[in-house]
């Protein structure tokens, strides 16, 4: 039997705003505990693995090597990129391309990178 993620885990200085920023991102529900200025803040996402914010003292100093993707649901690419950069995202790099393929590369309050791909919605037109 192999193991199950239990969290994926975020070193950052304000457990509790990124973890209110992701929250906004997710839609996924902060744990009842969290106050500002704890050194941990959780997220609970129904039925996946949770997301924990960990203080550090340390500042980000490379590019993130493990980063996630997001696929919107209710809407299109370019929706969910503006949603996302005007609850405090911000742009680092545009690789859509002019049949609709590619991504969004963001960044998170703190910096960590994340992509932001064509729904599946998008991706049927563009296969049809």
């Amino acid at each position: 039997m192999h193991p199950r993620i239990q969290n994926i885990s975020f070193d950052c200085h304000d457990t509790y705003a990124l973890a209110g920023f992701w929250s906004a991102v997710l839609g996924y529900a902060r744990h009842a505990d969290d106050a500002p200025g704890d050194p941990e803040a959780m997220l609970l996402p129904p039925g996946g693995p949770e997301v924990l914010f960990v203080a550090v003292p340390e500042g980000r100093q490379v590019k993130n090597r493990l980063h996630l993707d997001l696929e919107p649901v209710d809407r299109t690419r370019d929706e969910e990129v503006a949603r996302l950069l005007a609850i405090g995202a911000t742009r680092v790099a545009d690789q859509r391309r002019a049949d609709g393929s590619g991504w969004v590369v963001l960044a998170d309050p703190e910096g960590n990178e994340f992509c932001v791909l064509r729904s599946a919605a998008e991706r049927a037109v563009t296969a049809a």
